[in-house]
């Protein structure tokens, strides 16, 4: 995993329902479920082809019980666990998990100093092999932090994972920061709007056909909390809930001839959350498609 040190390479879905959350998911981004559970650990690996993109399994009742809901978590790549996790509390950030064997491989969950979580691997028995697989349907192309502020955080992240500020397409002044690992852009942040409780990672899956996968998220029971709306280059975007309540997000084409597209600019952002709203101009890396 050398050339992905410093990317997210797994995905992880921990849900109060992992039947149903794999058939919602299924339907929806057109990934394929295994079970590959261990004696100690019920755990559902979800595949885009022969590909093992994420994983599924129960969110632990010790975690419910302190308020945890549905969440993605995505593992980024470090070569070495012991030395990340004690360079993460040097940085002012959080371990949740410390370094542990899991059934992917060693692992630990982290929070940053705004508290977002994500987690760390140094070796995957599944995953992305290869970054030029970030484009293609079924796996997850985009990574969007909602940062309590992010002009504050990003220096922990470059730190940490070698992440530099992308600014090929965006504004100095541009509420949206791109962010690149090892020369690739791979996702942006920005400040939350103040309805938004808790700073956290968004991550979003590749589809073939935004408009078509927007139907199948209400026609499974999830809700599309923002979009379709439009970016350069084709792309389209939709922030959505599952039917447990995890947030996700889906990335592609309109495909759907013949159906009105709907109307949005092609470089403006906006967010709405619980009433609250932000505005800004964001711009995303061109799809190759």
């Amino acid at each position: 995993m050398a050339d992905q040190l410093g990317r997210f390479v797994w995905y992880e879905l921990l849900t109060t329902d992992v039947a149903a959350a794999g058939a919602f998911y299924g339907k929806v981004v057109g990934w394929g479920v295994k079970d590959a559970s261990t004696p100690g650990l019920a755990y559902t690996v979800l595949a885009a082809g022969d590909a093992p993109v994420g994983g599924l399994m129960d969110l632990p009742e010790e975690g419910r019980r302190l308020g945890a809901t549905p969440r993605w978590v995505g593992y980024v790549a470090v070569d070495d666990m012991d030395a990340t996790a004690a360079q993460i509390r040097r940085l002012g950030g959080t371990i949740l998990v410390p370094p542990t064997d899991s059934n992917i491989g060693r692992i630990s969950v982290a929070a940053d100093p705004q508290n977002a979580t994500f987690a760390l691997v140094p070796g995957l028995a599944y995953g992305q092999r290869h970054p030029s697989g970030l484009d293609e349907p079924g796996r997850v192309g985009w990574h969007e932090l909602l940062a309590e502020d992010r002009n504050k955080i990003f220096d922990f992240y470059g730190e940490l994972f070698g992440w530099r500020k992308d600014c090929s397409e965006t504004d100095p002044e541009d509420v949206y920061q791109l962010f690149s690992a090892e020369g690739q852009t791979i996702g942006g942040m920005f400040t939350k709007p103040p309805s938004v409780s808790q700073p956290f990672w968004f991550h979003y899956f590749n589809v073939d056909d935004i408009g078509a996968a927007a139907k199948r998220v209400n026609a499974g029971g999830g809700r599309i909390l923002q979009g379709p709306i439009e970016l350069p280059a084709d792309c389209w975007i939709v922030q959505c809930a599952d039917p447990q309540g995890a947030l996700f997000a889906l990335r592609g084409a309109w495909g759907q001839k013949g159906t009105e597209r709907p109307s949005a600019s092609d470089v403006s952002w906006s967010a709405k959350w619980g009433g609250s709203s932000s505005q800004g101009r964001m711009v995303f890396a061109k799809p190759k498609r």
